[in-house]
């Protein structure tokens, strides 16, 4: 399937044909699809490769399959589409996290993803889920009722929670009486005209036998094994059909103030008036010298991301049944349309390598040279950072600068600045008298910690069962890693920092666990009350 033939005013199609030809090498896997939408009409649609290699069965615009976190645009349109205010179903939020201590946070919060909740799909880790087992509607909810506290105050800080929306989608049903899908398909889906587009919440269901894969080039393809359930924040399934759809309805609806994307896009703010760049379950950003909006997101063997450029009325969609970016292949289709600046020759990064702490977060963060620029770690996947001199360093929302030994890291698109101190980095640490299990009542969970000739090892337990045991390392004196490479949600939490706590005898209380999804969640040793941090 190719691009519509004649030119189009603004658009370089003759790049856009390249960038698009270069697609299934660039993005390599078992299928996908892409599509651009300019001035309202088609220009391009493309479908290449299998939706199941066992079957031969070819991928094409019409298959259709999950369109994972863009469904949370969806979700908050639904919500200004139903009710007046948000706030309005702020008195049923309380049923829904009765444990929850302090202000809770409201409904536009929920929207914006300053809520300050932590992540449920992060906490299924802890809550010892099998990376393939089964986690139901009702798994979901439970487990959202199990917060006492979270992040940050409601409206402080920007901090991804797919739980916001899974609350949203429950709320919704709960004031309206009705099912969340059909009030989705019937208000949103069908009236901008996606045919096919339904609520799918069940992953074990294969759409139109679509079979999302695992793996890369080097490992091999896998077919994906998923038995969780969403809704509102994912759970969508459409076609690149549906999809361009939408878009087309995003255009038509451009100049009506009551337009749901219109309303949906429109500027929001923290609550100490900075401009927040998320809101209603989309993101707003520049690229290639234009303002955009857009999400993407991934299930288990599924990629998507679409994005609208309102200024030059230009919308992309890319879906991948694999797990490579599509944010990185839209943004490329987008950069080839209209004519965008060449990326900057990368800049190789020196003096910047070692380890450092975010005590308020209980984080550790990790700078490492490259030839393309400063590598950190430090919240879900790793940035690469530009350097400007041997003290500063930016990527987009992102900046580091060096204070005498501490580092500062601004993170602009959440309203958060973090210093953190440096550590000294070990190679090797005994973790015997670490090991045991510790309990963490704000979760209703627990962990144990093994030691083995040398190695340490994490395992958790909680409501989901009993997980598999993970891998820990040492970074600094009572300061470990525990890598999470695998996890019921795609992509999964990345590294945790657990951070060891002490009595002044030397004794081990507790700990402190987090990712930047989950933040300082604490444990006591068993038979032990939790004591003040003790810091490494």
């Amino acid at each position: 399937m190719g691009a519509r033939e004649g030119a189009m005013t603004g658009i370089d199609m003759a790049a856009l044909e390249r960038a698009l030809d270069l697609l299934p090498g660039q993005y390599r896997g078992p299928a996908g699809v892409a599509g651009v939408v300019k001035d309202g009409q088609i220009v391009a649609r493309r479908a290449w490769g299998y939706a199941d290699m066992a079957t031969r069965l070819p991928m094409t615009a019409a298959l259709r399959m999950p369109l994972c976190s863009i469904s949370k645009q969806m979700t908050c349109a639904l919500l200004l589409d139903l009710f007046e205010q948000p706030e309005d179903l702020a008195p049923l939020l309380p049923d829904l996290l009765p444990r929850f201590r302090g202000v809770l946070p409201g409904i536009a919060q929920l929207c914006h993803n300053q809520s300050g909740l932590r992540d449920y799909w992060a906490l299924t880790v802890l809550q010892g889920a099998a990376p393939e087992g089964r986690f139901t509607l009702e798994d979901g909810l439970a487990l959202l009722a199990t917060a006492e506290e979270g992040h940050f105050a409601p409206g402080a800080c920007y901090s991804y929670s797919n739980g916001n929306f899974r609350l949203l989608a429950e709320l919704i049903a709960r004031a309206t009486g009705r099912d969340f899908g059909a009030l989705l398909e019937d208000r949103i889906l069908r009236r901008a005209g996606m045919p096919t587009a339904r609520l799918a919440a069940d992953t074990r269901d294969r759409i139109d036998g679509v079979i999302g894969y695992e793996g890369n080039d080097e490992v091999g393809f896998l077919p994906a094994r998923s038995a969780i359930s969403w809704t509102g924040d994912a759970g969508v399934v459409a076609s690149l059909d549906d999809m361009l759809a939408w878009e087309r309805h995003i255009d038509a609806t451009r100049d009506d103030p009551a337009g749901l994307y219109r309303r949906i896009s429109a500027p929001v703010t923290f609550a100490d008036g900075a401009p927040a760049p998320y809101a209603y379950g989309l993101r707003r950003y520049r690229h290639a010298g234009h303002e955009v909006t857009g999400h993407g997101g991934g299930i288990r063997g599924f990629c998507s991301f679409r994005l609208h450029v309102a200024d030059a009325r230009l919308s992309v969609v890319v879906i991948f049944n694999h797990e490579a970016s599509a944010m990185r292949a839209a943004e490329g289709l987008m950069t080839a349309a209209l004519r965008g600046p060449a990326p900057a020759a990368p800049v190789a990064a020196h003096g910047w390598g070692g380890l450092w702490l975010d005590d308020e977060n209980g984080l550790f963060l990790r700078c490492t040279d490259t030839a393309e620029g400063v590598r950190l770690h430090y919240a879900v996947s790793p940035v690469m950072l530009r350097p400007l001199d041997d003290r500063h360093a930016e990527a987009p929302g992102l900046a580091l600068r060096r204070e005498g030994e501490e580092m500062v890291m601004e993170r602009r698109a959440e309203n958060l600045t973090v210093r953190a101190r440096p550590l000294v980095p070990l190679d090797r640490a005994d973790a015997d008298d670490i090991a045991g299990r510790y309990h963490a009542p704000g979760i209703g969970a627990a962990l144990e910690i093994v030691a083995r000739d040398g190695a340490a090892y994490i395992g958790f337990d909680g409501m989901l069962g009993q997980g598999p045991m993970e891998r820990m390392y040492p970074l600094a004196r009572d300061l470990w890693s525990v890598t999470s490479r695998r996890a019921m949600d795609a992509a999964p939490p990345g590294e945790w920092t657990l951070c060891i706590h002490r009595a002044e005898t030397g004794e081990v209380t507790g700990l402190t666990l987090g990712c930047w999804l989950a933040r300082a969640i604490r444990y006591h040793r068993d038979g032990r009350a939790m004591s003040l941090p003790h810091p490494p």
